[in-house]
């Protein structure tokens, strides 16, 4: 036998190996897709349904999460939000018409304003998190306490892709 013949007996097995692992990776991922799909259907009904009853859009909705995490520039916000400033500026003010968010002068720089999010903001967005937590909460009836660690671990390990 020659060498060629070892090499090419050696890596067939391997790249063999490596066709069935593709393979099954991307079933696994068409299906995983499927369930991504059904599933962010069903979460955007529910969150829908709470934001339709403050008149607000999910981006909106999603802006407000931000803000209760304290006062941002329009800057900030665009950068957030992946938005240019200027649609930042109509998310913003929609969000002042319906009293969920303001703008406040920088304390430091009068030529910066500060976006905050009002009283009324916040219990949107604790209500709407409620939602998906008592959501989450019925979905996991079904999984065993180990099962609901590991579900976890996993977010939590492929969430940085996500950003």
């Amino acid at each position: 036998m020659s060498d060629t013949t070892t090499i090419t007996e050696t890596i067939a097995p391997a790249i063999a190996k490596t066709r069935q692992t593709s393979t099954e990776s991307r079933v696994r991922a068409e299906k995983l897709a499927d369930i991504f799909t059904s599933m962010q259907r069903s979460f955007i009904l529910r969150l829908s349904k709470e934001l339709g009853r403050g008149q607000v859009t999910f981006p909106q909705y999603l802006l407000l999460g931000y803000l209760s995490q304290g006062p941002l520039t329009m800057t900030e916000i665009a950068e957030k939000m992946g938005h240019t400033t200027a649609a930042t500026t109509g998310l913003i003010d929609r969000l002042e018409r319906l009293s969920l968010a303001g703008r406040v002068k920088d304390t430091k720089d009068r030529r910066v304003f500060r976006v905050t999010i009002s009283e009324g903001g916040v219990q949107l967005v604790n209500r709407v998190r409620e939602d998906m937590v008592t959501n989450l909460i019925q979905m996991m009836g079904i999984l065993t306490s180990e099962e609901e660690e590991t579900w976890l671990r996993i977010y939590e390990k492929i969430m940085p892709l996500c950003k």
